[in-house]
């Protein structure tokens, strides 16, 4: 016999509101069964809230998400799924590579901001 949890189990234990797994319903990556307005998951949609907030917690959209998990209901299913993975886990990775330069950048451009500001300040005499 399969487990079920409650909405409020799930929040509890993954520190989510009800609105964000409402939204996962809406969005089709969860599909919890209904007994009249309550909603019941089973341990397969806490797997998927697992894994959906894991993919958020890095960084991966919604429809990323999505094509994940298609990907695995579909042939050639876990395989072609943990392909997907690894490309979209590289394409991320190469996302935030970008990111580090682009910071590395912008605080050399204040460093030197802040070098010109000083050595102005020095020419007018004025103390820091």
């Amino acid at each position: 016999m399969d487990k079920y949890y409650t909405i409020t189990e799930l929040t509890r234990e993954f520190g989510i509101s009800t609105r964000t797994l409402r939204f996962y319903e809406d969005e089709g990556l969860i599909h919890p069964e209904r007994r009249g307005r309550t909603r019941l998951f089973r341990s397969t949609d806490r797997r998927l809230i697992q894994e959906i907030l894991r993919g958020r917690r890095i960084g991966f959209t919604i429809a990323e998400i999505r094509e994940i998990i298609q990907v695995y209901k579909d042939p050639p299913g876990e395989a072609g799924q943990l392909r997907l993975l690894m490309r979209k886990v590289e394409e991320k990775r190469e996302d935030l590579r970008q990111k580090r330069r682009d910071i590395e950048e912008t605080l050399l451009e204040l460093d030197h901001i802040e070098e010109s500001c000083l050595t102005r300040l020095a020419e007018i005499g004025v103390n820091t």
